[in-house]
């Protein structure tokens, strides 16, 4: 949180590489373009992005590791 694009997707990834196939992570981010930048990472890194939500300007997303 309190991290501007694109460091929320690179630490994501960063995390995503150092777990299995199948766990899920769960990332909290305050930046707007998450919105935007979580779903397009997942999409072409081959992970899925099982939900997402935003609460009072905060996201949390849920990626499974692909």
């Amino acid at each position: 949180m309190g991290l501007l694009c694109p460091l929320p997707v690179l630490r994501a990834q960063k995390r995503l590489a150092g777990m299995t196939r199948g766990r899920i992570l769960r990332l909290l981010a305050t930046d707007p373009a998450s919105w935007v930048d979580v779903p397009h990472f997942c999409a072409t890194a081959g992970h899925e992005l099982v939900a997402a939500e935003d609460s009072n300007g905060v996201k949390t997303y849920l990626i499974r590791r692909g």
